[in-house]
């Protein structure tokens, strides 16, 4: 017998002993592989076989040392007398080597081949270059990629979105382009997030200093609770043209110039409020059962973030008791600073415990009422900040930065309380740092970040949504105070005083129900 040759079953007259070594065979009917060596002891090849084995052993009786194991039983010998062997494929080791350069050498020329084509293809069609405008789109797609809260984008895929824009939407001009840009935006169908064109980036921006031009409103988005549609109003910058005119947090802009604001964003409705110095506005609002038109002119609306002042109770103590009062309108820049430098007056006066009002403050910067919270709190978790995953990021205090942690302290909420002065006010409230009077709060529980593309244009963009340290999310719920305020309770530091003195005034609390749970 030749052991590279194929073989058809046979059977010598007087066959000498031959050893078959068959190693690592599973014994279940599964295909399995071996290694044969013919009693010249020459590899032949790894062999395929199956459960109904390639080798036919009969006259199995007359095995001469019959079956043994080797000590790691990977290993088993038959040494038989008669035998036949049925092999349905033998190759040589050089066989093998050659088939499988072979199919290498067949898979790099496909690829080179596919290559070129495409190479070739692209350069044979202009229409898959990217021009200036189609650039600017995906710099806006990228910028929501990566940084949206929902990674599911709506319920939709987000490459593919892109691939039918570049293929099916215009951008010819800027303006096509950014067309493009806010049906993209649109399909996410999250009203905070949205495109900016450089003039309303600029806006946006100006919105966070201590001054703008306009009527002095903060609005935003009717709850889905009050089945309003318009734009509704969070809060009145105290002393501007909307507060002297009577207008209401809660009150609703139905029209602005005899525009419906139906179906307008907060920031469209934000743009047309705004303008220049002197100039008039007319609104239609519905206060109540109510609906009125107002005539506003705009006038440079000054946003001093705080205001402060003390009142004294006698007959508590020896010297009285003296509280102070902090009015925190908007969390602009340089707030946190502001209210420090208020907690040292105050305390320069003899004051004792204090009072934080947050009513009508529509928040602002983030980083500013963080800041704010670490002035009042020793220790604990400030805001869990969640995404489609869970808690992504923790922002806590650690004393470093504490003013005022220790004094009884009350703060102050209503409607008008949102976004980042309620990120303040469950912070304070779950860490048990603070008593919170009034009711339950705006219920704006996402964030959003500006991103400033290339051409000067930008995006606002939902990155993440926040809990409180109890880990509750406020989402168009709202923080819920401890206790109600009277009806009566004043909005201004003016007559704050008489609330806290006065047990015959109908908006009296006396010290101890302020600041007790």
């Amino acid at each position: 017998m030749h052991c590279h040759q194929p073989i058809s079953p046979w059977r010598p007259a007087t066959p000498p002993p031959i050893i078959w070594h068959i190693q690592d065979v599973s014994w279940r009917c599964i295909p399995v592989k071996a290694h044969l060596w013919c009693p010249m002891k020459k590899k032949i090849r790894q062999a395929d076989f199956v459960c109904s084995w390639q080798f036919d052993f009969w006259q199995t009786r007359i095995l001469r040392k019959g079956l043994s194991f080797a000590k790691d039983a990977s290993t088993i010998t038959w040494v038989l007398k008669d035998y036949r062997c049925k092999f349905t494929k033998i190759v040589t080791s050089s066989d093998n080597c050659k088939r499988r350069i072979s199919v290498l050498f067949v898979r790099l020329v496909v690829g080179v081949v596919l290559f070129m084509s495409v190479c070739f293809a692209a350069n044979q069609s202009p229409s898959w270059a990217l021009t200036e405008e189609n650039r600017l789109f995906l710099e806006a797609w990228r910028t929501i990629d990566r940084a949206y809260v929902d990674k599911t984008f709506n319920g939709q895929n987000w490459f593919r979105y892109r691939e039918n824009a570049l293929r099916n939407e215009p951008m010819n001009t800027r303006e096509e382009t950014y067309m493009a840009i806010r049906k993209m935006v649109a399909s996410l169908n999250d009203p905070f997030t949205r495109f900016l064109e450089p003039e309303k980036l600029k806006s946006l921006r100006s919105g966070t200093q201590s001054s703008l031009t306009g009527v002095g409103l903060s609005i935003g988005y009717p709850t889905k609770l009050d089945g309003s549609t318009g734009v509704v109003v969070i809060s009145a910058a105290p002393g501007g043209p909307a507060s002297r005119a009577g207008i209401l947090p809660g009150d609703v802009i139905l029209a602005i110039d005899d525009t419906s604001t139906e179906t307008m964003s907060i920031y469209d409705a934000a743009e047309l409020l705004q303008g220049p110095d002197g100039s008039s506005v007319e609104l239609t609002i519905r206060s109540g059962d109510e609906t009125k038109r107002v005539v506003l002119k705009r006038e440079r609306v000054t946003l001093s973030p705080v205001k402060a002042r003390f009142c004294e109770i006698p007959g508590l103590a020896k010297d009285g008791a003296r509280v102070g009062y902090i009015k925190l309108v908007s969390f602009t820049q340089n707030a946190s600073d502001a209210v420090k430098e208020a907690i040292e007056m105050l305390r320069s006066d003899g004051v004792n415990s204090f009072v934080l009002d947050l009513r009508d403050n529509s928040g602002g910067l983030f980083p500013e009422g963080i800041e704010t919270a670490k002035i009042w709190l020793k220790e604990g978790v400030i805001v869990y900040i969640c995404d489609s995953r869970g808690v992504r990021d923790i922002y806590d205090a650690d004393g470093s930065k504490a003013v005022a942690p220790a004094e009884p302290l009350a703060v102050l909420v209503n409607k008008g309380t949102a976004s980042a002065s309620e990120i303040l006010a469950g912070a304070l409230k779950d860490n048990k740092r603070a008593v919170l009077f009034g009711e339950p709060t705006y219920g704006k529980g996402k964030i959003q970040s500006v991103f400033e593309l290339s051409d000067g244009s930008g995006l606002a963009v939902t990155v993440a949504r926040y809990e409180t340290p109890a880990h509750i999310d406020i989402d168009k719920v709202g923080i819920i105070p401890d206790h109600p305020l009277p009806a009566s309770f004043p909005k201004d530091e003016s007559e704050f005083c008489t609330c806290v003195q006065d047990p015959s005034s109908a908006c009296y609390l006396n010290r101890g129900k302020l600041f007790s749970r």
